[in-house]
Order: structure tokens, then C-alpha cells, then sequence
């Protein structure tokens, strides 16, 4: 049969927006579009082969789920990537046939990917806690002190790889031990699933009875309440039976708003540990392994030219170096400096590559205002400490692609509401406050650098 595809699609986009969080559908979703096939294809395009692969990576069941649900026949999904020539290049995710989601025969170790290991992660002074945390569970899983283990860090600095090198360490060991790995959106969209097809006795079966549950994003839950009490439940059962959790979130657990109180002291029982953004010489390790595992020869030059532009995270990286490899083939060139720079300039629109962070901002925030950095993320409401924390919420939101829930996350939890207010009197004061506006110009000096 031929499908409608921007007809299905559009009812599937409707769907992910209530699934997942609102960033998240902007940036990997608001951009798709359905486009015309024949026969069983459901052909998507997407912006880049980046977002191709992260959909496939982190999203990809959610979707099946879904279309699925809203179709109710087999198909193929392919993904139509642009190659800025007028042409598209298709890519068809690993999967190739999908059925109605079942609770009953899921995998137990389904969506570990094979490249997360604890030999492909590069460890520096950055991430070692996390590693060695990571480790000691695999090592010993529900053995130790360390359930739930907690790790949090920031977009793309490795927590899913980490949690992901746990659950192979561990099959490897024993190939009998149940493991799961899940997203928080992935979570949600079975237990609706489960609503729906009236199999939520065979939802809890599944995940009550594992050995090693492995739980990504945790921070999306927020507001979620019946995915809240349901997941609680499920936590209790596998902590009492002393299994292994092991989760992940973008900020610590006592910073995440809009989940149940008894739920988030669940969440520190164990051990919380830290990713910190890699310095220079981690960013090199981390695109040295990731050419090696490619089989790409590049210069140290190369190598450190990436690394002192794109300071952001990993997966930024790592993205970078797929762009410069993809570029390197296409256009039959070597891999040079000169390369690695057009490279770059392209993909950052002939600006500075480096991406200004909320860390970035408070620190020129606290040095201009002087006031500890630390400070700017406690409850304190003293003046200045108000207003350079003010400023600083408004230059995340000038500066950064963060949305207002992410910036009150990282501003000590606080509610969106709060951050459009303290945006909100910034504005105001910059009207008739040129002493302000000075020092907001000096610190915007200081961060384009």
C-alpha cells in the first residue's frame, strides 16, 4: 500500500510533542517532515545525518511504538538525509520490520548499543569518579551501596555511554542476567502502550523482574505524575529484591523540580556522582579514540584545532568529526588543518564555534558582579547577588539554545516562571540603567573571546 506520508507523520509529530519534553521535540523533531513514497516506505527527512543518527540511537522505539499505534500495519522507515546539493542520501535504521509493541516479548537487553563499552569510553580527570562508580556496579551489580547509582552531567558528556558499558560488562559476565536499558521517554511510551492495549500487568512483569534496570534522563518524568507513581512503584520492587538501578540525569537529583518528594529521596539513596565537561587535553583523548575506532588517521594538529573549538561537550565532538570525515569523502580532499577550519566555519555560519554554556556565563557573570560562582545556584536573595543572578538567567536565554525550564534547572531548580521574571527586569533596567548595560556589554566581551 502507499501511505500518506506527511498525513501519518503529522499525526505521529502530534504524539512524540506529548511524549517528550518540549526541548527535546524541537530539536530533534520540529524540523522533520513526511514525504511522498511508494509501497511500505514511510520516508522521513530530517535535517542532517546527526540527527538521523540520534533518532535512530535514542528515539527510534518510541517512534516504531507510535506509528504503529497510529497506522497499525508493518512498514519500512527510511530516513532522507539533505547533502546540500539538491540530493538525498536514505537511511533505513537497523530494524527493518516493526510490529505492534508487546510487553510480553520484549527483549530484556533490548537498545544497548554495541559501541558503548568501557573500552571505547575515554576517561580523564573530568568523568573518573563516574567511571570508577560505573565499574565497581558492574563489577558487583546490587552487591554494593551503589543502587540506584546517580550520575548526572550535562548534554552529550557521556552518561549514556557509561550506563550502557555497565549493562554489557555485565551480560558479558553473565549472559543470564536480565538487563534493560531505557530512556525516560521510551519508559512513558510503553507504559501508555500499556494503557492502551490493556497490558499493564505484563508492563510490570517485565520490568519488576530484572536484574539490572538502566534508566536514562530520569529529569523528563518531571510532571508526569501517573509515569512518577508507576515508575516509584517499579523501583521499590527491584530495591527491595536488591537489584541494580542505575540513572541518569542532565542536573543533580536535589535540583530537579516537578517530581514527587518521595520519589527524588529514592533517587539519593545510593551513590550520585558528577560528569564535568572535558578540558583540552580530554577532548583530544576523546576524538583520538573515535578516529582510531573509525580507522582515521589524523594529524595532531588536526586533532587539536577541534578540540580548542568545540568546547561544548562530547557529542559535539564526536559530531564535528563525523561532518569532517563525511566532507573529507565527499570532496576526494585529505583531512587537513585547512579543512578542519572550513569545516567548522561552515557548520557554525562563519562564527566562533565555541558554545557559550550556563558554566561560561556564570563565571564571567561572578567575576564582573563579584560574587562566588557557586552562589549564583543557591537560594540566596541578597543583593547583588540577585541581580547578577538575574543577568545571568538573562544572558542563558540570549546566549544559549537552553529553554526557560533548563536554565531554572541549573539556576538552582527554579521554575520557569521565575527565569521569565528575571529576564523580564533585566530588560526593564537596560531601558534607563546604563551602568548595568556597561557591565552585561563587558561580560558579552568576555564570553565571545
Amino acid at each position: 500500500m502507499a501511505y500518506n506520508n506527511k498525513e501519518l507523520w503529522d499525526q505521529c509529530l502530534s504524539e512524540f510533542r506529548s511524549i517528550i519534553n518540549r526541548q527535546s521535540f524541537a530539536t530533534w523533531f520540529e524540523e522533520t517532515e513526511g514525504v511522498a513514497a511508494e509501497g511500505e516506505n514511510l520516508v522521513v527527512k530530517v535535517r542532517d545525518q546527526f540527527t538521523a543518527d540520534w533518532l535512530e540511537q535514542h528515539h527510534l522505539e518510541m517512534i516504531f511504538d507510535v506509528i504503529t499505534r497510529t497506522q497499525g500495519d508493518s512498514f519500512r522507515l527510511t530516513f532522507a538525509i539533505p547533502q546540500g546539493n539538491g540530493t538525498y542520501s536514505y537511511a533505513v535504521p537497523e530494524l527493518r520490520k516493526y510490529k505492534r509493541y508487546d510487553p510480553d516479548t520484549a527483549s530484556e537487553d533490548r537498545h544497548l548499543n554495541a559501541k558503548y563499552t568501557f573500552d571505547s569510553f575515554v576517561v580523564g580527570d573530568f568523568n573518573r569518579f563516574a567511571h570508577a562508580a560505573a565499574l565497581a556496579v558492574a563489577e558487583a551489580p546490587g552487591k554494593s551501596k551503589y543502587s540506584p547509582l546517580f550520575i548526572y552531567g550535562g548534554t552529550g558528556l557521556g552518561k549514556t555511554h557509561l550506563i550502557q558499558a555497565v549493562g554489557h560488562f555485565i551480560k558479558e559476565e553473565n549472559p543470564r542476567a536480565k538487563v534493560i536499558y531505557v530512556t525516560s521517554e521510551r519508559f512513558t511510551s510503553e507504559f501508555i502502550g500499556s494503557l492502551i492495549g490493556k497490558s499493564t500487568a505484563e508492563f510490570n512483569r517485565v520490568y519488576r523482574n530484572v536484574d539490572v534496570l538502566l534508566v536514562d534522563d530520569v529529569h523528563f518524568f518531571s510532571g508526569k505524575e501517573s509515569i512518577q507513581s508507576e515508575f516509584f512503584h517499579i523501583f521499590n520492587s527491584l530495591h527491595q529484591k536488591g537489584k541494580q538501578i542505575i540513572l541518569t540525569s542532565d542536573v543533580a537529583p536535589s535540583t530537579i523540580t516537578g517530581l514527587e518528594e518521595r520519589l527524588l529521596s529514592r533517587f539519593k539513596w545510593g551513590l550520585v556522582v558528577d560528569i564535568q565537561p572535558p578540558d583540552l587535553e580530554g577532548r583530544m583523548a576523546i576524538l583520538r579514540r573515535k578516529a582510531e575506532f573509525d580507522g582515521i588517521a589524523l594529524s595532531d594538529e588536526v586533532l587539536a584545532f577541534i578540540a580548542e573549538n568545540v568546547v561544548s561537550n562530547v557529542r559535539e565532538l564526536e559530531g564535528t568529526l563525523i561532518r569532517l570525515l563525511a566532507f573529507a569523502s565527499i570532496s576526494g580532499c585529505d583531512i587537513d588543518i585547512s579543512v578542519a577550519r572550513e569545516v567548522i566555519s561552515h557548520y557554525s555560519n562563519g562564527s566562533s564555534s565555541k558554545k557559550i554554556g550556563p558554566s561560561d556565563i556564570c563565571r564571567e557573570v561572578s567575576s564582573e558582579f563579584g560574587v562566588q560562582e557557586r552562589s549564583l545556584q543557591n537560594a540566596r536573595r541578597t543583593q547583588p547577588l540577585a541581580l547578577a543572578r538575574q543577568v545571568a538567567m538573562y544572558l542563558c536565554r540570549e546566549l544559549t539554545d537552553n529553554s526557560l525550564k533548563t536554565i531554572g534547572l541549573f539556576f538552582g531548580g527554579r521554575d520557569h516562571s521565575t527565569v521569565i521574571h528575571a529576564i523580564n527586569i533585566i530588560r526593564d533596567k537596560l531601558k534607563s540603567d546604563s551602568e548595568l548595560a556597561d557591565k552585561i556589554a563587558r561580560i558579552r566581551a568576555d564570553l565571545s573571546a
